[in-house]
């Protein structure tokens, strides 16, 4: 799957910095524990959510399927720091 980044360079999409930046913004909340394992679950499900769509998949649809994905698997503060982490 392809993914168009702000600056408009269209590149392939990485689970791998989707992990990494669930785990980044994890960790500055106390009570909120996810370990690598489901980090790595939850990039899946949004890798198969957003290839369900047809349209180009940007940047944005990236951090708003993630911060709602979070949000639904009850990490509402991590969801937070994610989404203002990656503005």
């Amino acid at each position: 799957m392809k993914i168009t980044k702000k600056n408009g360079k269209v590149v392939l999409f990485d689970e791998e910095k989707v992990v990494n930046s669930i785990l980044r913004a994890n960790a500055e909340v106390p009570g909120e524990e996810i370990t690598r394992k489901k980090a790595m679950a939850f990039a899946d499900e949004v890798f198969v959510k957003l290839t369900k769509s047809t349209e180009i998949i940007r940047t944005e649809d990236v951090r708003t399927c993630v911060t709602a994905l979070l949000k639904e698997k009850g990490f509402p503060q991590t969801a937070e720091h994610y989404q203002n982490y990656k503005k």
